[in-house]
């Protein structure tokens, strides 16, 4: 009997020559371009690759053509394909394709702001390109934009850092991932409250961690509760990560529950915090933000991620930044000097300008988050009008996360049975031409996501239109 053989396996394409065309060829396998003899069995060095083996091995034998040439593999890194795509980023893409074709859509859907970027940013923006600042800066960002942050954790914050602690990228989606790939070890746990924003599981999955969900109550306005959060640590957890105010929600932590957390994030040695406060300026009197690296022993631990889209209506600049002890800092900064490099300079520039508008981003902000305000009073009242949906009052951010799940099960004149948050979401967009995201890309499948940066006119018109096609579905 021969004797057994162990290799390792890797991902290969085979020889391509006319001799290699025989049916007894075509269905050898092959590592590193060369045929395995039928006895060899195939291991894998370690558990971490065994995805990736059960992928390969999943694949099709190559096939040879009749002029020599084997089929070409196609398959996908299983990292890639594990991943999900994003449903508000595909129901904006669907609303946009129909608004293109003619159809009266308002769009609900996406998570940005209606108000033009403030002009005083717009006008640094304009002057870095006359002035010729185009060209590359340092990975971290420019020391002057650093330094502006520094100053702003300092002032608004209460929060200490030096410009070697802060790294400027491309958005603040930038700096959770590479956040996550940094600290992250394959099989680490990521503890992530539901509803969440529908990419952090995806960041976890990237780094080969798992995504640990914790579900929330309407009740408790979508809150982690500490118990809750006691009830999932285990010595695999690695990664906390809290969204204040948060996204999908509008819900936002007070510092007595923060500090409640803190507490027993302290009992963990290996549990780090990431702060997502990209929403901080978009709150609603009387909730008060509170940066969770700001209380007591959370520093070191904590890596806090904001950025200037949101609250200075600068979505499509591309512009955030992490605050963290150096150590992380310097990791961070390892893997974006390997992906994108730094972040814009023209953007920088303009960033610049937005740390100077004053505290809390002064008037401009303010004036925003008064428009921001008056809109999510008038969607509350409306929601609240509505048969059978229930709602928690957001307290900052622009969404709310009503509770449509009465509608389910339900059968609707003209459309067919309403099975979840998702055919619900059809639904509105066939029957009320209204773009919204279903609940079950945030963890949360009873509840839709209502954006309302939008215009008054067009919330208007959007809940007239709601309120109308629900006329055609009957519950009890």
């Amino acid at each position: 009997m021969a004797t057994m053989q162990h290799t390792r396996l890797h991902r290969f394409s085979s020889p391509c020559s006319s001799s290699d065309s025989s049916p007894a060829v075509a269905s050898k396998r092959w590592i590193r371009g060369r045929p395995v003899p039928s006895g060899v069995k195939i291991t894998s060095s370690s558990s971490r690759w065994s995805s990736r083996i059960t992928a390969v091995l999943s694949q099709k034998e190559p096939v040879a053509q009749e002029n020599g040439a084997v089929e070409l593999d196609t398959s996908l890194s299983p990292r890639v394909a594990a991943l999900r795509p994003s449903k508000t980023m595909a129901i904006s893409d669907q609303a946009t394709a129909l608004v293109q074709a003619g159809v009266p859509i308002v769009r609900l859907a996406a998570g940005e702001p209606d108000f033009d970027t403030p002009e005083v940013i717009a006008e640094a923006g304009r002057m870095a390109i006359q002035e010729g600042f185009t060209r590359y800066t340092p990975n971290a960002g420019t020391m002057e934009l650093r330094s502006a942050i520094v100053h702003k954790l300092q002032e608004e914050n209460g929060l200490t850092y030096k410009t070697d602690e802060i790294l400027v990228s491309n958005g603040a989606k930038q700096c959770i991932t590479q956040a996550v790939l940094s600290v992250c070890s394959p099989g680490d746990e990521v503890i992530i409250p539901a509803p969440y924003w529908v990419s952090y599981p995806e960041m976890a999955r990237l780094a080969d961690a798992k995504p640990v969900v914790v579900q929330t109550s309407l009740t408790d306005d979508f809150l982690l509760t500490p118990d809750a959060l006691s009830a999932v640590l285990t010595e695999k957890s690695r990664l906390l990560i809290l969204c204040s105010p948060s996204n999908p929600t509008g819900s936002v932590y007070s510092q007595q529950m923060l500090d409640a957390i803190a507490k027993i994030v302290a009992k963990h040695p290996r549990l780090l915090v990431l702060s997502d406060e990209i929403y901080e300026h978009i709150i609603y009197s009387p909730a008060k933000h509170t940066s969770f690296a700001a209380l007591p022993g959370m520093w070191e631990r904590t890596l806090t991620v904001n950025g200037f889209s949101k609250a200075f209506a600068m979505t499509g600049w591309r512009l955030g930044y992490l605050a963290a002890p150096k150590r992380f800092v310097t990791a961070c900064n390892k893997v974006q000097s390997q992906l994108t490099s730094g972040a814009s300079s023209i953007s920088q520039k303009a960033g610049v300008a937005a740390m100077g508008l004053g505290f809390a981003g002064g008037e401009a902000v303010a004036k925003m988050v008064e428009a921001f305000q008056e809109r999510r009073d008038f969607m509350v009242r409306r929601l609240k009008s509505l048969k059978g949906v229930k709602l928690s009052v957001p307290q900052g951010a622009f969404y709310l996360f009503p509770d449509f799940s009465a509608y389910y099960g339900s059968e609707a004149q003209g459309f067919g049975t309403i099975l979840d948050s998702e055919s619900l979401c059809k639904f509105f967009l066939e029957k009320a031409h209204v773009a919204l995201v279903p609940g079950d890309a945030f963890g949360e499948p009873r509840c839709l996501r209502i954006s309302y940066a939008a215009s008054m006119e067009s919330l208007k018109t959007a809940m007239d239109s709601i309120e109308q096609s629900l006329t055609l579905i009957n519950i009890e």
